[in-house]
């Protein structure tokens, strides 16, 4: 079969080799047509009756010297062309509809990679921060876990004061073979940073702390036993309630808009004296009143005061400069959740912590 299929060469020169592999080349591409890949396979590829061995035996190893070279190349070519029609007969390459469906439209968008952003209340607490940074104002941090002494007494909240109950604290349990100041309870503001940093710290200072705080309060529209407050303390010579009254109308203005104005009311807080609750006024009304500021014109945000030189007297254990006739300060602490509310228009605290991507997205 092989000897009648394969043209017979009659002499060696360039023209006589084209004309008989060209005719072998032609009859691989119609035997791959007409026959299934394990059939065209056994007729060229066979190892004894394979057409390829039959070409090789009469034109390849029958060649003289002076002509293997050139008929050795133009085999080579032709053995390249069989293999290359039985991949595609027998289907080892991807077909066009395999190729078509891994294919890539470079027309169409590509996808979106969604992008984090700050927590609304994330945002706040850095928004506070850095006007407190732009007067020069450094950030302290300190443990929530805290000792009785640096969250109560050292803040002249001595064990019994009536004001230890507005407080609701949550306090680790069965410590009660610790003395009462070692107890360890969830820090209920960030005021234990302030004597933290004056026993480390010789006056002047100035600094802002921002942080987690936590009470056993119910949860409800407006309060949560997870909240953040930023507290500030002042310390100097010098240092009055008009620098006091100076510096949180310039940090609401900086906050809510410069047309903003504040109002000082009298308090009560235990480390300081004399004490006041802050009320600015309302930034949806403009101070007309509305159902926001109940008609007032007027809304509470935060509280402050002159440090309680009994405040000083404890820094002074371990820092002998705080002493209350040479030195005064004021200090100051807000929610943060509350300014974030007001913000941006949130009714409800608990928005805050629920996780829900639809809300938080808002602010992305």
């Amino acid at each position: 079969m092989s000897n009648e299929t394969i043209p017979n060469l009659e002499s060696y020169d360039d023209d006589s080799l084209a004309k008989a592999f060209s005719a072998l080349e032609n009859l691989a591409k119609d035997d791959a047509s007409a026959l299934g890949a394990e059939d065209f396979r056994l007729r060229w590829l066979g190892r004894k009756q394979g057409l390829l061995n039959d070409v090789s035996s009469r034109y390849l190893k029958a060649a003289p010297p002076a002509f293997k070279k050139s008929v050795g190349e133009r085999f080579k070519v032709l053995k390249e062309l069989v293999e290359g029609l039985l991949e595609s007969a027998s289907g080892a390459g991807p077909s066009d509809a395999a190729l078509a469906a891994e294919a890539i439209d470079i027309t169409l968008p590509g996808t979106r990679r969604l992008i984090g952003a700050e927590h609304p209340i994330t945002k706040t607490l850095n928004e506070i921060v850095n006007v407190f940074a732009a007067l020069g104002y450094s950030v302290g941090v300190g443990p929530e876990v805290e000792t009785d002494f640096y969250n109560f007494e050292s803040m002249n909240f001595p064990p019994g004061h009536p004001a230890r109950d507005t407080q609701d604290t949550l306090v680790v349990a069965n410590q009660e073979r610790r003395s009462q100041r070692d107890r360890l309870l969830l820090r209920t503001h960030t005021s234990p940073v302030q004597m933290r940093t004056m026993e480390q710290q010789p006056p002047p200072v100035r600094i802002v702390i921002p942080g987690k705080v936590h009470r056993n309060d119910a949860q409800d529209a407006t309060h949560s036993p997870i909240f953040h407050q930023v507290e500030g303390l002042c310390v100097d010579t010098n240092i009055t309630f008009s620098d006091l009254k100076g510096t949180l109308d310039h940090a609401m203005k900086a906050l809510f808009g410069s047309s903003v104005k504040t109002r000082f009311f009298p308090s009560f807080f235990p480390f300081t004296e004399p004490s006041a609750d802050v009320q600015i006024s309302c930034i949806f009304c403009g101070g007309k009143g509305c159902r926001k500021c109940k008609q007032s014109g007027w809304i509470e945000l935060l509280g402050c005061g002159m440090v309680d030189p009994a405040v000083f007297a404890f820094a002074a254990e371990k820092q002998p400069a705080y002493d209350p006739k040479k030195i005064s300060g004021f200090a100051f602490g807000m929610g943060v959740e509350r300014i974030a509310m007001m913000k941006y228009g949130i009714s409800e605290i608990g928005q805050f912590y629920a996780g829900d991507m639809r809300f938080l997205g808002q602010f992305a």
